[in-house]
């Protein structure tokens, strides 16, 4: 074997339940500290520190006040951009590097405490963290949100997400009521597996008829989306085979990247060619398979990205999955009941592969989703060398429908959704709509509209569309 060869030798999860919990600084450092140790590394030896995004606490230099505190001084570092594939991006490039010799360690690190800030600020008390960005610094997104999602409010997942479940629906021909049962179908068996997970946010194994708690951005309940709201960490050290030999890391303990890819959607919602499907996963999983040498039957375990079940369900068409495959959708639990920590799950579900990987050798199936089902990652992961790893060069860029920022006159809806306030009750409609020219967005305003639009199936249907040049509200 070629010693440059990259796998990773080093894993560590931390799951904080007591409140209030320490910071993101103070769980960067333990779980680098265990895997490090893990791997039978000196922290201080690292050649690569690199963090993911944190959504709970900007810090002034993030990777240099964890080298400091690890008495590390790494010539390479790194700090993501926001998105659910930041994880795979990171490892992707850290072993990408390895195998050219510019590295011969990585450490990948990701924490968030968004439990621990909802519980100051719920107490009415100040956050006291350490080392505050002062200025603080633009949110770490790639790109801002088009300025007509901007002008509607359309702008948090909870409601983007299901405006593609409803295309996905009427595209196969579920009725409302059948897409609600197979969702509670698919994701029950993911409680199951998050009960036996001692990391999990949420270790309650719960019934299909148990996850039907009140809509937040109907259809979806809240017992079915990402649970955000967590104090989680996770980290992976990555080495060279040689570095491994040296530190003697048995081989039965190393994993490798066989292959992965990237591929993207288009960035607004309203521009996919098809809101209910997605071509760029089909050709990210053909050639993160083809990279591995390896197939979606070859896989002892899988961890689809399940922050709302369009996601689970997309992957599974293009991949010519089950979703209700005996090898189950997630080994970790998923987002919505293992946790979801912002950009940082797939650290989580690589960790996890890794450990079942070690314990039962075989392959296994990690996947990544960024922005609003805009960004996919595909990492084939297997106790034994081989395929090429491929790298971050999109394999597929989807082409944008164009969107019509104002409209009048009238509007065939292709998907949509009801936003819920916290008292469960129906505040605004969110439609895309295809138009003369492309796609629009639009609101609904009038409350028995939006009792109207939960009763029956809107996508396909003609509306009423009335602009300021900013702003367009539909009616029927």
């Amino acid at each position: 074997m070629d010693p440059r060869t990259p796998c990773l030798i080093g894993i560590a999860q931390r799951t904080v339940r007591e409140q209030p919990g320490p910071e993101p600084l103070d769980l960067w450092e333990s779980v680098a500290r265990e895997a490090a140790g893990d791997a039978r590394l000196p922290v201080e030896r690292l050649d690569s520190i690199q963090i993911v995004w944190t959504d709970s606490w900007q810090y002034d230099s993030p990777v240099g006040r964890l080298a400091d505190r690890l008495g590390a001084a790494p010539r390479h570092r790194v700090y993501s951009k926001v998105g659910g594939t930041a994880p795979h991006l990171l490892i992707g490039a850290a072993m990408a590097a390895i195998a050219a010799g510019e590295l011969d360690s990585a450490l990948v690190a990701g924490a968030e405490a968004l439990a621990t800030r909802r519980a100051y600020r719920k107490a009415g008390e100040h956050v006291p963290w350490s080392h505050p960005a002062d200025p603080k610094p633009p949110y770490g997104w790639e790109r801002p949100p088009h300025p007509s999602a901007l002008a509607h409010g359309l702008v948090l997942p909870v409601h983007t997400y299901p405006i593609m479940e409803t295309a996905r629906r009427a595209a196969t021909g579920l009725t409302i009521e059948e897409e609600m049962r197979e969702r509670a179908r698919i994701m029950a068996p993911m409680t199951e597996v998050a009960a036996a997970n001692p990391h999990a946010w949420r270790r309650t194994a719960r019934e299909p008829h148990e996850l039907g708690d009140r809509f937040v951005g109907w259809p979806y309940t809240r017992d079915t989306v990402a649970v955000l709201e967590v104090d989680q960490a996770a980290a992976v050290v990555l080495a060279s085979t040689e570095l491994a030999d040296r530190l003697g890391v048995p081989p039965d303990r190393r994993v490798y990247l066989r292959g992965w890819a990237y591929a993207e959607d288009t960035w607004e919602v309203a521009t996919r060619p098809a809101l209910g499907s997605s071509t760029a996963i089909a050709r990210a999983a053909e050639a993160a398979f083809e990279r591995a040498g390896l197939t979606l039957d070859d896989m002892n375990a899988l961890d689809l990205y399940s922050c709302f079940a369009i996601a689970l369900r997309q992957a599974c068409d293009a991949i010519g999955l089950d979703p209700l495959d005996p090898r189950g959708l997630t080994v970790t639990g998923g987002l919505p009941y293992a946790g979801g920590p912002a950009s940082d799950y797939v650290l989580h579900s690589t960790a996890t592969m890794a450990g079942l990987l070690r314990a039962q050798s075989g392959h296994g199936l990690v996947t990544g989703v960024g922005m609003h089902l805009t960004k996919h990652t595909y990492a084939v992961w297997s106790s034994e060398p081989g395929g090429r790893l491929g790298g971050a060069a999109p394999v597929h860029v989807a082409k944008e429908v164009p969107l019509v920022e104002s409209c009048e006159g009238v509007g065939i809806v292709a998907g949509y959704t009801v936003a819920h306030g916290r008292d469960g009750a129906a505040e605004k409609g969110f439609l895309v709509l295809d138009v003369p020219g492309g796609r629009s967005y639009a609101v609904v305003e009038e409350a028995a509209l939006l009792a109207e639009a939960e009763e029956r199936e809107l996508v396909g249907e003609r509306v009423r569309v009335a602009g300021d040049g900013k702003l367009n509200v539909a009616t029927w």
